[in-house]
């Protein structure tokens, strides 16, 4: 099938590319069906496209690549509705988005997707971890409290 977006055209999607988040995304609850999508230029980013919303479309990398020994800490409850078997089932996806200092990740809400059943769920992070790494464009990232 195709998938039409207003920033990417048109898309050509597989039904199985599909992941449910039944519960939307902070501030965007409404959208409930996603796709990932490959960013053609950066291989450490990616694109969730929303499927019934062409114009929606969020910057997404796994912070564990930018940030080391990066774990989502939450409470079981949490995690509870994506039915995970194994913890080597889920990917871990923080939201890229442009602050005063430059590109950040949102690490106090990331994004949890059960690989094998096609559900996600966006979590809030327990503890006083930073919730935000700024990403430098020259010289290493730096970690910052936001919250």
């Amino acid at each position: 099938m195709q998938l039409k977006t207003t920033r990417f055209g048109l898309v050509d999607i597989q039904a199985d590319d599909v992941i449910h988040f039944p519960a939307g995304l902070i501030g965007l609850e409404h959208c409930r069906q996603w796709v990932l999508l490959a960013d053609s230029a950066n291989d450490a980013l990616a694109w969730l496209q929303c499927v019934t919303e062409p114009e929606v479309a969020l910057a997404v990398v796994s912070p564990g690549r930018f940030v080391p020994g990066y774990q989502v800490r939450v409470y079981r409850a949490e995690l509870a509705p994506l039915n995970l078997t194994q913890v080597r089932n889920a990917q871990v996806l923080a939201v890229v988005g442009k602050g005063d200092g430059g590109l950040t990740l949102n690490l106090k809400a990331p994004l949890v997707i059960n690989l094998e059943r096609r559900t996600g769920r966006q979590v809030v992070v327990n503890g006083d971890e930073p919730t935000q790494y700024t990403l430098q464009p020259t010289g290493p990232a730096v970690l910052r409290k936001s919250a």
